[in-house]
């Protein structure tokens, strides 16, 4: 079974460009342009890493993160802000995401980064 890469973007270009990238891969890729209920979410898709976006539509990402990272049954998820912000590197850490992806972003660096912290 291919284990599911969440992603969280209001670009759907970027989700389309994603999608194609790690779908030939060895991933199964959903993606949303929005977050109302990011537990939800989880329970549905079952994924094995999260990539975030930090203006998604509705909560917020860093709001997501901080439910995510909270609730005891979703904490073990790695969960990688997905941003173009310049200060992602200090919102990662105050939130205490498992990483971070800067966009625009190359090929190799996202699959380098889904690959060694999917579960």
């Amino acid at each position: 079974m291919k284990k599911a890469v969440l992603i969280y973007d209001d670009d759907k270009e970027i989700l389309f460009l994603c999608k194609e990238i790690l779908g030939k891969d060895k991933y199964r890729v959903e993606t949303l342009t929005r977050c109302v209920d990011v537990i939800a979410d989880i329970e549905l898709y079952k994924p094995g890493i999260i990539l975030m976006d930090l203006w998604i539509p509705e909560t917020g990402g860093e709001k997501n993160i901080i439910t995510i990272k909270e609730n005891p049954q979703t904490q073990h998820i790695p969960v990688i802000i997905f941003s173009a912000n310049a200060e992602v590197k200090e919102i990662c850490k105050r939130i205490q995401a498992d990483g971070y992806i800067e966009k625009p972003f190359d090929i190799a660096s996202l699959l380098q980064t889904i690959g060694d912290n999917i579960l």
